[in-house]
């Protein structure tokens, strides 16, 4: 009697080893949608943006100033900041969070 026990225990078991993996790829599946997905999506967003910067566009960087890109190279950008001409600085591309192209309002 005993041995039919250990059996029926045994098997309840494995039905429970399956809905606990089940339960833990269902949990990663859920982490991979709401948090990498959005986060690769946001990186080729942003990347498109880059790469498609041209020179007169208005830009706002990430500390929050507006400027025009004067001039870009590989992997920087020269930006003309306010209305004094004088006031180029060179800066990388990372720096850039948002462009606005020359022709839109």
């Amino acid at each position: 009697m005993g041995i039919l026990l250990t059996e029926g225990a045994a098997a309840a078991g494995g039905v429970s080893l399956i809905s606990m993996l089940l339960m833990y790829a269902v949990v990663i599946g859920a982490m991979w949608f709401f948090l990498m997905r959005p986060q690769s999506k946001e990186k080729k967003r942003v990347a498109a943006m880059l790469s498609a910067l041209e020179v007169g566009d208005c830009v706002l960087t990430t500390s929050g100033f507006y400027g025009i890109v004067i001039d870009i190279r590989d992997d920087m950008v020269i930006v003309e900041f306010g209305s004094n001409k004088n006031c180029r600085i060179p800066m990388e591309k990372a720096a850039i969070s948002r462009v606005e192209k020359a022709g839109e309002n």
